[in-house]
């Protein structure tokens, strides 16, 4: 079932971040001088050396931190465009090992309210996702949200998939505490999804999912850019494989994705979709990019919202 907008709403408040999208650059290309044209042997074989150099540096670099370092590439400082006197957050620390996540609660309009972990992408830290985060209040929810390790101001270590779903579990198990006997959902944005995903896994307790934006896998990102030739395979580690995992989610899943996404294809979310399992529906956003869809959907979201939790947000 899909829910169409006509035209693109997205709003200026919104960073404009590049979440996956410069996991790799674009190699240069020199030109070739004159004299005899190349036999179809010798560019196979320069292509097979091309790619050899390219893996043997890509082991050097790419151990699990430097892949970490270049899918996360956390940011630190305050978005330029947030303004702490807008919003009513209340500052929250995570123990996580030796480590701490710092995170936001903002209550509902409701005391009973339904509870929202929501799990941010690449890049931007908490500052950057402010109004993606204050509009599922908007929605009809109360709001945790949290920073990983390497962003913000959490502990200033170099983010991995393992440390990401660590850090996932360790807010989950926080808003238990803080918010008990609630109902608690779960929302990620883009690579936010893919960590989403592996915690509806783990902890089936949810009420539901929600995917924004959500990539299948970081390998299949790298296809769709220019180094997609290499046989990254072979040296990837940081692997967020949602496409593999999601059938596993026994909770009803709502996805949405804007169909002028230049970052996470729309294909992507389309077959999540179709590999999601059990209660689901999606939201197909027309026009849309990546970084604001609960803006410019925001009445199919409530629709939907509605239809699959039972959740209900005031009219505004």
């Amino acid at each position: 079932m899909e829910n169409r907008l006509g035209s693109d709403r997205r709003g200026s408040g919104d960073p404009g971040g590049r979440d996956g999208r410069d996991l790799v650059r674009a190699p240069e290309r020199g030109r070739r001088g004159p004299g005899k044209p190349r036999s179809l042997r010798s560019k196979v074989g320069a292509a097979a050396a091309a790619a050899f150099v390219a893996l043997a540096a890509g082991c050097a670099y790419f151990s699990d931190e430097g892949q970490g370092e270049l899918i996360f590439r956390p940011v630190k400082g305050v978005w330029r465009g947030y303004s702490a006197d807008r919003y009513s957050f209340k500052d929250h620390w995570i123990p996580v090992g030796d480590h701490k996540l710092h995170a936001w609660w903002q209550e509902g309009e409701r005391p009973d309210a339904p509870v929202v972990l929501y799990l941010h992408g690449a890049r931007w830290n908490l500052t950057g996702s402010v109004t993606r985060i204050d509009r599922w209040r908007q929605l009809g929810f109360s709001v945790f949200a949290v920073d990983y390790r390497g962003f913000g101001q959490s502990s200033d270590v170099v983010p991995t998939e393992a440390y990401a779903y660590e850090d996932a579990e360790a807010a989950w198990d926080y808003l238990a505490k803080l918010a008990p006997g609630r109902p608690r959902y779960i929302v990620g944005h883009s690579l936010g999804g893919a960590i989403a995903v592996e915690l509806a896994r783990r902890r089936p307790d949810a009420a539901g999912l929600v995917l924004e934006a959500t990539f299948t896998s970081v390998a299949d990102m790298v296809s769709e850019s220019p180094w997609g030739w290499l046989p990254v395979g072979l040296i990837l580690t940081q692997r967020f494989d949602t496409l593999s995992k999601i059938a596993d989610v026994k909770v009803p899943v709502l996805i949405t994705h804007g169909t002028n996404d230049s970052i996470v294809p729309f294909r992507m979310g389309e077959r999540l979709y179709e590999a999601a399992k059990g209660r689901k529906r999606v939201i197909k956003v027309e026009g849309a990019g990546h970084h604001n869809l609960s803006g410019a959907a925001f009445d199919e979201y409530r629709a939907a919202l509605a239809e699959l939790f039972g959740v209900r947000a005031k009219t505004l």
